[in-house]
Order: C-alpha cells, then structure tokens, then sequence
C-alpha cells in the first residue's frame, strides 16, 4: 500500500494514473445556445459556502475521482471561494441543485479558465450537459477574456473529452499523471485507473 506525506503526515493511498488532456478556446463559439431542459436555470452565487462548495464538489465528483479538494482545510477553500477571479455557477433543475461550475480569470496573459464542470449523477443523461457548457462558456466569454482554458482526464465521464471538443474547445496536448489519492476519502477508484 503507497503513502503520501502532506503537512509531515503518511497516510495511505491508492496510486491511479489518469492522461490528463488540456484543451483551449480562442475564439467564442458560433452558432445558438442548446436549450435547457424545462425547470432549469443557472444562479451565479453572490457567495458561495464551505459546506455548499464541498457538497457540489463531492457530489458531482465522487464518481469521477475528483480528490484533491476534498483534502484541502476549510479556511483554504474560504479563501479561494472569496477571491474575486472566482465564480461558482449552480445549474438548479426542479428547484434542487444539478451541476455546477467554476470560472477562474487568470488575467489578461492567462485568460479564463473552466476550472471545475459537471451534473449531479441524477442529472446525467437528461438532456441538461451541453447547454450547462455552453452557458459557462458565454459567462466566461462575455468577459472577453484573451482565450478559455480547460482540462479533464480519463477520469471524468467518457463524455466529457468529446463534449468539450464539440464545443469548440481544441486539444492542446495530454501528459500522464500518477495521483496519490488518499483511502480516507472512500472514494470508489476504477480499477482501470489503479496504478501497480
């Protein structure tokens, strides 16, 4: 069983590799807005909570590895959520909460990046995804910011590559990343992503 140290303390982990694929956008894209489902719309938060940043982010996560927030303390994530290049974007579907997203402008060098994106798991397949993309690609454009960046990696849902190139995105280049991911989380690891 692998270790990780963070803050001088080991603790187990379960090693994954996962090719991480970077994408950009130059341009906005052309052509209309897909529609939403009826009963959806989108609420950029004025202020986001730790525990309602940690419920989007486990839930919509959970399934997909997305571990590395979950172990950052309470008082990190209250300063990245009250820093002003941060937006927290809730798609609501029936009144409840279906997905999120999460801008973060970089600067005029750097542009914007889609630094988090994804459905609830009773969201998916409903029709609500590509119009969820294509409303925090407008946000993020309607910035005019010098380019829109995002990454996934074959640890997010087999859409999620084709989808974002079919939004316009392109692909700039994939690397390997081997992840500590720490058991404590209990997040169930594919067995196709579990390192030796």
């Amino acid at each position: 069983m692998a270790t990780a140290a963070r803050t001088g303390i080991r603790e187990p982990v379960q090693r994954i590799e996962v090719d991480v694929t970077f994408l950009r956008m130059d341009a906005p894209p052309t052509g209309t807005q897909p529609d939403f489902p009826p009963g959806c719309s989108v609420v950029r938060l004025a202020r986001c909570s730790v525990p309602f940043y940690r419920y989007l982010y486990d839930t919509v996560g959970r399934d997909y590895v997305w571990w590395l927030r979950r172990t950052v303390p309470d008082a990190e994530i209250a300063a990245l959520l009250a820093r002003p290049e941060i937006s927290i974007h809730v798609l609501y579907q029936g009144g409840e909460p279906a997905g999120f997203y999460e801008l973060e402008r970089r600067g005029a060098e750097h542009g914007t990046n889609l630094a988090y994106f994804g459905l609830m798991p009773h969201a998916i397949g409903r029709g609500a995804g590509r119009a969820l993309l294509r409303h925090a690609i407008d946000s993020a454009w309607a910035e005019s910011p010098r380019l829109l960046t995002v990454n996934t990696c074959t640890a997010d849902h087999p859409r999620a590559l084709p989808n974002y190139v079919e939004a316009g995105f392109r692909i700039m280049r994939t690397l390997r990343e081997l992840w500590p991911v720490p058991l404590r989380l209990g997040l169930p690891i594919p067995e196709r992503l579990r390192a030796g």
